[in-house]
């Protein structure tokens, strides 16, 4: 829910793909737009991963398995410790602020929120 920065948007990119291509991962797109940048990539095993940057710098990590069998999973053993939004039709815009994510890149974290 941490608010990312247009001007950060790429740093996030950056870190996530360096990671992910250190890890083995074969990037499958790399989409460089500005206001809504996403990567994706391929696991070893066919799972399919993605970053993108939605509306207001929501960043959106996803997963695809490949073909699984459906099996029972148990409940969680401990509580969240963050909303789940369960119910909420669409989950809300990032509503945190972080000094370095959510900086306009000027050097001024209080710049950023006015």
């Amino acid at each position: 829910m941490t608010e990312i920065s247009a001007a950060r948007r790429g740093n996030l990119l950056g870190v996530v793909d360096r990671f992910w291509r250190k890890s083995g991962y074969r990037m499958t797109v790399i989409n460089n737009d500005a206001e809504y940048p996403a990567i994706y990539a391929r696991t070893r095993d066919g799972f399919g991963v993605r970053l993108r940057i939605g509306g207001k710098g929501q960043a959106f990590f996803q997963v695809d398995t490949p073909c699984v069998r459906e099996s029972e999973v148990a409940d969680s053993t401990s509580k969240a410790t963050a909303p789940l939004y369960e119910g909420m039709e669409f989950i809300p815009r990032p509503n945190i602020h972080s000094d370095f994510w959510s900086a306009d890149g000027s050097g001024s974290a209080a710049a950023s929120r006015t």
